[in-house]
């Protein structure tokens, strides 16, 4: 077992990273790191551990605590690695099983931290464990490790269920007997090629248990449960008519999805907790939860169990200073009757970029990607609004993940060809939502340089839009007003002001006013048509945008504030 040392790292801020800790996870900011789109060490198009290892300054330089790995594992990416089919290993694309404990190596040398990717609902269909179900006999223990069903109708001819996938489609396949005949049916809540699993089997219980202390053994700090809100289903897997998506919803008129939190999981991450208390250095559970209302999500994190869950509903909410308010007020208040931190989040991998997502009319639902032919939303606007919530986001207390490349501003790419589309979700729906790539294309670090210096070569597994090399890392660095200067600047005034472990109290402000205190800092969020101003007696720290001649605070910006030093 790899013991945690003190490490410390300069420049934003000294971190330590140590076998003590000090519930470090409470007030972190995490930074996530999607392998293929970061950083190509090869030249082949699609990034790499090697080249994650290469970019640890940058982050270092930006001011994050700790970085979040999404799956690197051998697979064969019929959903981008979240179909995994050896979990102790890494896929060549990414490098070797070396090249990830380099990587854990020279981050903690930096500081950082590291959480890699779970995916614990689901493998591959290329998993062993798989092709041996399709070998096996109905009820055989190795069928027993998924969920295999005999089909409705005289001759077995109809899914056992109504559900239907995520990604599109039925959630259900047919297979064939060993000896050829027509056969059972295996469930799939997302890609055929991503068979659930049987969290009755006690199998499957204990090979989870081993992969977290393989990589615990390794010097993991953590790991981020995929689809944690999903590996338990209803007993009797009960029809369901209602959409078919990944939250648990919160209607009141709706029972709760029988495929989605179900009480059973919590058990599951109780056991995992306790083997994760084993090992010094406080490593984390985070769960990938989209489970509402916030009562629900506060469950996950209770003091026995996970450490983090994702605000979900907080990332969904809509640019009012009336969704804003409730979203803050309502989770915060959930996560302290457990004794947690709310975990805070904007973006990721599968979701339209917040620089888009808040351009688009207010109170409209996300769609599931936007291609050449939609209407195109207004890049400026999606910007000034991303900056502000951001701003406003890093000054909440608890902790924060940005997904790589929202430090440069990167919008979704809006106009990536149908034809080079990789998503799951673009096939399994007939061509009909567009899916998750716009959000997943390489990220540009130098303008001038092939690929925006992805790579060495100009190959890039997804198309990157000319536009990039306006957001170009070394187009912003030391540039006042940058986007890039607005992240590194928060992230250092945040550490000092301790405003992750602060307390947060509302002010009086106008109907289109967001006003709180955390601490001694003043938060101001103008969702109004109209410039506003600062509390009496205080001074701007920080602006997400350009105050007016008088100092008042635009249409959505955020500001910073603290009493004037007399």
């Amino acid at each position: 077992m790899n013991t945690p040392s003190t490490r410390t790292r300069d420049g934003a801020g000294t971190r330590t990273r140590d076998g003590a800790g000090t519930d470090w996870w409470r007030e972190a900011v995490i930074y996530q790191i999607y392998p293929r789109s970061f950083a190509d060490s090869d030249g082949d198009g699609i990034g790499d551990l090697p080249g994650v290892v290469a970019r640890l300054d940058d982050l270092v330089a930006l001011g994050v605590d700790a970085i979040w790995l999404s799956p690197f594992y051998p697979s064969p990416q019929a959903d981008a690695g979240y179909d995994v089919a050896d979990y102790r290993d890494v896929d060549p694309i990414f490098g070797r099983l070396a090249d990830a404990d380099r990587l854990i190596a020279e981050a903690h040398d930096r500081g950082l931290r590291v959480i890699v990717d779970l995916v614990p609902n689901h493998t591959s269909s290329a998993h062993p464990w798989f092709v041996e179900a399709l070998g096996a006999e109905p009820g055989s223990p190795a069928r027993d490790r998924y969920i295999f069903r005999d089909g409705r109708g005289p001759n077995g001819e109809r899914p056992p269920n109504s559900w239907r996938s995520v990604f599109g489609g039925p959630a259900w396949t047919k297979v064939d007997g060993p000896d050829g005949t027509p056969g059972q049916w295996y469930l799939h809540l997302f890609d055929a090629g991503q068979p659930d699993l049987n969290w009755d089997s006690t199998q499957v219980r204990d090979e989870f248990v081993a992969i977290l202390r393989f990589w615990l053994d390794r010097g993991v700090d953590g790991f981020r449960v995929d689809v944690a809100h999903g590996l338990v289903k209803q007993a009797d897997l009960a029809d369901w008519h209602y959409p078919e998506e990944t939250t648990s919803g919160d209607h009141v008129d709706q029972p709760r999805p029988p495929m989605w939190d179900q009480d059973g999981v919590h058990e599951i991450y109780r056991q995992w907790r306790s083997v994760l208390d084993e090992y010094p250095g406080q490593q984390i559970l985070v769960a990938e939860a989209w489970v509402q209302p916030a009562e629900r999500l506060a469950a996950y994190v209770r003091p026995d169990e996970m450490h983090q869950a994702f605000n979900f509903e907080y990332l969904e909410a809509a640019w009012t200073s009336e969704a804003q308010r409730t979203v803050i007020e309502r989770s915060l208040a959930a996560t302290d009757k457990v004794g947690a931190p709310t975990t805070w989040v904007l973006s990721n991998h599968d979701v339209l970029r917040h620089a888009t997502r808040l351009a688009l009319p207010i109170g409209a639902a996300r769609p599931r990607g936007i291609g050449a032919n939609d209407p195109q939303p207004d890049t400026a606007l999606g910007l000034r609004r991303a900056r502000a919530a951001t701003l406003m986001m890093l000054a909440l207390p608890g902790s924060a993940y940005l997904y790589q490349g929202e430090e440069l501003g990167l919008p979704e790419h809006t106009t990536l060809p149908d034809e080079v589309r990789q998503d799951p979700t673009w096939r399994r729906t007939d061509h009909t939502e567009r899916g998750r790539d716009g959000c997943r294309v390489p990220i540009p670090w130098e303008a001038d340089s092939p690929s925006y210096g992805f790579g060495p070569t100009d190959a890039s597994w997804l198309p990157q839009p000319p536009v990039w090399a306006e957001y170009a890392l070394d187009r912003q660095r030391d540039v006042p007003g940058s986007t890039y200067e607005l992240y590194r600047t928060a992230l250092r005034l945040r550490r000092e002001l301790g405003l992750g472990a602060g307390r947060l109290r509302w002010l009086e402000s106008p109907e289109d006013v967001l006003a709180c205190c955390v601490d001694e800092v003043t938060v101001v969020t103008n969702f109004g048509a109209e410039p506003v101003s600062l509390p009496p007696g205080t001074e701007p720290l920080i602006a997400s945008g350009p105050l007016n001649g008088s100092g008042r605070v635009p249409t959505d910006v955020t500001v910073w504030a603290r009493q004037r030093v007399r």
